[in-house]
């Protein structure tokens, strides 16, 4: 096992972290690797978009002397292992119901997925954030067929609301999946603990370890107080 200070970390599943979680993080290893933004590309004329912020922008000094590693990059297509990898979890009824059930009940994986205090885009029409909500967290969303190509197919059309809500929480299904099976490869590529201040994202990230029988070191770090 490493000591202490040879021990490294791999925060997921976002490319930021709560400055205390970075703290924690620094206090118990040697350097922390963090993403770039994840910025999805559905098809040729679809996708999101990519931030240029990074965790060391106001870091210089950790980034220099080697705590701080950044600039792993987890953005464009979907490659075919990727998209085999996502199709899993979709299709795993164990993995979605925990998923859906963290959406219910965990405001901060809410957040990380959609923005509902104000009105949402759905399709081409706008929503008031909290009838938006209600429809999203709909119970037969949790067991509804989703996947990859499915939501390729949503994105190349315009959509009616009905549409329009299987769009949005397909995209969500998608994104974090592929962020959590990013931290798998990255993890096993370069020889880091995954490590999140997030209970939903860990608890998603153990569920697909087991089932894939995969081994990398994985925690949680409880966040307290803020």
């Amino acid at each position: 096992m490493m000591t202490a200070n040879k021990r490294r970390a791999l925060y997921y599943p976002f490319h930021l972290c709560h400055e205390q979680t970075l703290a924690h993080l620094l206090n118990d290893y040697a350097s922390v690797h963090f993403r770039d933004y994840m910025a999805l590309q559905l098809t040729k004329m679809s996708g999101t978009t990519a931030y240029a912020d990074r965790m060391g922008d106001a870091h210089k000094d950790l980034v220099e002397s080697g705590r701080i590693v950044q600039g792993h990059s987890v953005s464009g297509p979907l490659d075919d292992d990727m998209m085999e990898a996502v199709n899993r979890d979709l299709g795993d009824a164990t993995w979605r119901a925990r998923l859906h059930r963290a959406l219910i009940d965990d405001r901060r994986f809410q957040r990380g997925l959609f923005e509902v205090t104000h009105g949402m885009l759905i399709g081409s029409t706008l929503v008031a954030g909290p009838a938006a909500w209600l429809r999203l967290i709909e119970a037969q969303r949790e067991i509804r067929p989703y996947s990859v190509e499915h939501l390729q197919m949503l994105s190349r059309g315009r959509l009616d609301l009905d549409e329009g809500y299987d769009y949005e929480y397909a995209f969500a299904l998608v994104k974090t999946s592929a962020a959590l099976h990013y931290t798998i490869r990255l993890a096993i590529r370069h020889e880091v603990e995954a490590v999140t201040d997030s209970h939903a994202h860990y608890d998603l990230l153990e569920l697909i370890r087991l089932r894939d029988r995969l081994t990398f070191q994985h925690r949680c770090v409880e966040r307290a107080g803020y």
